[in-house]
């Protein structure tokens, strides 16, 4: 079996990490087989991305420290790994299509990181967040030290990353690293529901907003206001921002084709 599961129906990628019996921990070959997956789903056909882990118990454990330990290169080892799994970020985060993370169990260290980069990020009301990667004698990986503090402010960053404690449900609600809890067993139809109605929406512009928000801490003013004159005018002029406009005006629901825009 692969050690990621992927599926596109109707226009929705679902990213499945298939390792419950090693806690969907991430080894060498499983960041291996991220990185294509993360590029598939950076294209036309695939217009919102679901992902997730099998099984209740681990959304992902983070790093496979089994599978490192017995490597007498790790560092080699860890160089390898996260150049592959910073890739499959990377693709994830600019593609156009919205991500949805699924989190359906636990989500430690590399989980986390991967929880963190969901624009909207969906967790299972009885689930717990750790960083975890002190505890082991590790700094992070996997772009979290970049949203961490963004998320949750530097003070509650540091806190999370060397304490390491966990966050409930609520907690990670109210932080904003988890958008909304919902009942376990309600997590994937909600999921499904919501990328649903993404890959019938404007997939043009949601890369567009997706990539203003994203840019927007490391640009100056004036900067991100020339990105969205730009991006205001080619949404505008795209046959999805053409037909929106005309729907407006006519008093109608819009019928998008997921049309996709100028950068």
């Amino acid at each position: 079996m692969p050690n990621i599961l992927f599926d596109l129906t109707d226009g929705v990628a679902t990213v499945t990490l298939n390792r419950p019996d090693a806690a969907n921990a991430l080894d060498v070959p499983t960041l291996e087989e991220l990185l294509p997956i993360a590029i598939r789903c950076d294209s036309n056909d695939v217009r919102a991305v679901i992902l997730t882990g099998a099984g209740e118990g681990f959304f992902c454990a983070g790093g496979d420290l089994k599978s490192f330990a017995s490597d007498p290169k790790i560092d080699a080892l860890l160089k390898s790994g996260t150049t592959y799994f910073h890739g499959a970020i990377a693709k994830l985060m600019r593609m156009r299509a919205p991500l949805i993370v699924a989190v359906n169990g636990q989500a430690a260290g590399g989980g986390m990181s991967l929880a963190l980069i969901g624009d909207i990020v969906l967790c299972a009301d009885h689930v717990k967040f750790t960083m975890g990667y002190t505890a082991a004698g590790l700094c992070m990986d996997g772009s979290s030290s970049y949203f961490l503090p963004r998320v949750v402010g530097m003070r509650r960053a540091m806190e999370l990353t060397l304490t390491n404690r966990q966050l409930d449900a609520n907690e990670a609600v109210e932080m904003g690293v988890a958008t909304r809890a919902v009942p376990k067993d309600e997590l994937m139809a909600e999921a499904q529901k919501l990328a649903s109605r993404f890959a019938a929406g404007p997939t043009g512009a949601y890369g567009w907003v997706k990539r203003l928000l994203g840019d927007s801490f490391s640009n100056s003013l004036e900067t991100q206001m020339e990105l969205e004159t730009r991006g205001i005018s080619a949404t505008a002029a795209s046959p999805d921002g053409r037909e929106g406009v005309a729907a407006f005006v006519e008093k109608r629901k819009p019928s998008f084709t997921g049309s996709q825009t100028d950068w």
